[in-house]
């Protein structure tokens, strides 16, 4: 994985906008010397405001969900940081190129015919597709999204698209677009219900301990530079819930609990 020394100091330029995303997000290298890496860069100054988060604030939330992935040890997260660039102060981040998946494989994250749910895949629930044929949205049943579906109920992940989870192909699987996360309110809305209420694993359970230890001493008093002293209340409470009932969490019922669109 990429030094962070190179995307903290090495020379930003940006390649194009991705004209898919709802705030400003480029893509865009960095280079110092022989060494280079593509990046994600999204200005503060490209974000637009939103009811339920404070203006300013999702590029912090990013880099706020890195150091998060990265006490955990758990990787979830591409390398992040804050740091000046051509439109100002925002986030950088290593760009994932995803790996080219064969013919008739089924994503990490899929839509399938119902009733066809592939073998190690779950299904998270019915539908009906753009023409009305019966659907499944289903997910790999794998450590690697345990991990992520977990680490989502942590900094409460309200937008867990399915396009927002990456398979570099090399067995990490890394999540992206972590901008509206930490709110106070339970927000989880995610593509990877398909484990709620099932036994978190021992060894995670034994992370999120470490974790709920750290948010008390200087990884909460890191994380408060960057989310509010409410949100990170709420993010120790959230370990203490799961740490509680061992589980992975069902979908509130004051809050959709699939991000639209899914994908």
């Amino acid at each position: 994985m990429i030094d962070l020394d190179l995307l903290r100091s090495g020379e930003l330029s940006l390649h194009g906008r991705l004209v898919s995303a709802s705030n400003g997000t480029f893509q865009g290298s960095v280079s110092a010397g022989d060494q280079s890496a593509t990046v994600v860069y999204k200005p503060v100054e490209g974000e637009r405001p939103l009811w339920d988060f404070p203006d300013g604030t999702l590029a912090q939330r990013e880099y706020a969900a890195y150091v998060v992935s990265e006490a955990l040890g758990w990787n979830v997260v591409p390398p992040t940081l804050l740091r000046d660039g051509p439109l100002g102060e925002g986030m950088v981040q290593l760009w994932i190129d995803e790996a080219e998946l064969p013919p008739g494989q089924t994503e990490l994250v899929d839509i399938v015919p119902q009733g066809r749910v592939p073998k190690g895949w779950v299904g998270v629930f019915d539908a009906l597709d753009g023409r009305h044929n019966p659907v499944t949205l289903v997910h790999a049943d794998n450590d690697a999204l345990r991990r992520m579906a977990v680490f989502d109920a942590i900094v409460n992940n309200a937008d867990r698209k399915g396009g927002h989870v990456l398979d570099p192909g090399d067995g990490r699987v890394f999540g992206v677009d972590h901008g509206v996360t930490f709110n106070a309110d339970d927000k989880l809305r995610t593509v990877l219900w398909g484990w709620a209420g099932s036994a978190v694993p021992p060894a995670l359970l034994e992370d999120v301990r470490k974790l709920a230890d750290e948010l008390a001493g200087k990884l909460g008093t890191e994380l408060n530079e960057l989310i509010t002293s409410v949100e990170l209340t709420a993010t120790r409470e959230r370990c203490s819930q799961l740490l509680k009932t061992g589980t992975f969490p069902f979908p509130s019922d004051e809050w959709p609990a699939i991000p639209w669109p899914a994908f």
